[in-house]
């Protein structure tokens, strides 16, 4: 089939009328009639068949009649399909995802990026055979569709948000590149729509994305993650999860809490500055506001978590003006407090 009559049938709605979930992932692949001369063998490939020129006893060619053509239903990607124009040249390759989906790809571009030619799955050569329709040898890969869809949309530099696709997606993407013979570290860099991808779900399930950082040493994404570990609760670690994640990213995660922790105490320490004595407040009534302070300091302090809210500082220290009769005390406690606050917005909140 030429290029036209492959957009006729790939033809992808961008506005379907029954929109899914904001929360679904969209189909990467569509069923798509083609009229093939000969039916895809196991399905794995859509062969053309070798030509039927015979030669009569004249010796001028004859032309026998082709094979009835076949209506074969085939699922290729909606963006990987022969008339899709990524490239200047038309596709040479097809890969074909363990769930059946066919991906039709430029042999120049993946070599440009695989450092293994896809685990040595690429052919080095591609001769005509039985295993290769006219669009190129099919190489079945190892992964489903949705994974191979990211890894590919990363190797030509696309992004895949409009696919919706899952954090566990995602993540089993990332993991399969290293297996190809891509780095990680090239396709989620804070310039890349991966890695804008990967971040925009962290809030949901930051633990996961964090692992998923350690395991590729990715810093830059590991940074911005980690401050909404900040609620992680630490005796929840699994043995598994800590494995995966490795002593080195471990440690910065508990560095983190600990630290935090260890700031807020210093931070509370030092209660409301004294005035000097006045008629209605000696030193001994103001040692009253100093007490308190150290009473409810302890109190924050022993309930203490590194995800501390400003709100909770002020509701437990506040509350102390309510008990002073001296309004240089109420305004010295209203500045302690303020200080505080802005102290301990700018402590360290990610690894």
């Amino acid at each position: 089939m030429d290029n036209s009559e492959w957009d006729s049938v790939l033809q992808y709605l961008s506005d379907p009328v029954d929109l899914p979930s904001p929360l679904s992932e969209r189909p990467v692949a569509e069923l798509t009639g083609v009229t093939m001369q000969q039916p895809p063998q196991f399905g794995l490939q859509v062969p053309t068949p070798p030509n039927s020129n015979k030669t009569s006893p004249d010796g001028s060619a004859q032309i026998s009649p082709d094979p009835p053509a076949a209506n074969t239903i085939v699922s290729v990607s909606t963006t990987f399909h022969p008339g899709a124009n990524l490239l200047p040249v038309p596709p040479d390759l097809i890969l074909l995802s363990s769930d059946g989906v066919f991906f039709y790809v430029h042999t120049a571009q993946i070599l440009a990026m695989s450092t293994n030619r896809l685990n040595n799955l690429i052919p080095s050569k591609s001769p005509k055979s039985k295993t290769r329709d006219d669009l190129g040898p099919v190489v079945p890969l190892p992964d489903s569709a949705t994974v191979l869809n990211i890894i590919l949309h990363s190797m030509y530099d696309m992004s895949c948000a409009h696919y919706r696709p899952s954090l566990d997606t995602l993540i089993a993407a990332v993991d399969a590149m290293p297996s190809y013979g891509l780095i990680p570290k090239v396709y989620i860099a804070p310039s890349t729509p991966l890695y804008s991808l990967i971040l925009s779900q962290a809030p949901m399930q930051p633990i996961a994305v964090y692992a998923l950082a350690a395991t590729h040493d990715l810093h830059d994404l590991a940074v911005p993650v980690s401050s909404h570990l900040l609620s992680f609760a630490l005796h929840s670690l699994t043995d598994d999860l800590a494995l995966r994640i490795g002593p080195v990213y471990v440690k910065r995660l508990f560095f983190l809490h600990l630290g935090r922790l260890d700031a807020l105490k210093r931070l509370l320490l030092p209660p409301p500055h004294p005035h000097p004595p006045t008629a209605i407040c000696d030193f001994t009534e103001q040692k009253k506001l100093t007490r308190a302070w150290a009473l409810a300091s302890a109190y924050l302090a022993w309930d203490a978590r590194p995800d501390l809210s400003t709100s909770a500082m002020e509701s437990a220290l506040c509350p102390l003006a309510d008990h002073l009769s001296c309004d240089i005390c109420r305004r010295s406690l209203a500045e302690r407090v303020k200080q505080l606050i802005v102290q301990w917005s700018v402590v360290k909140v990610r690894a």
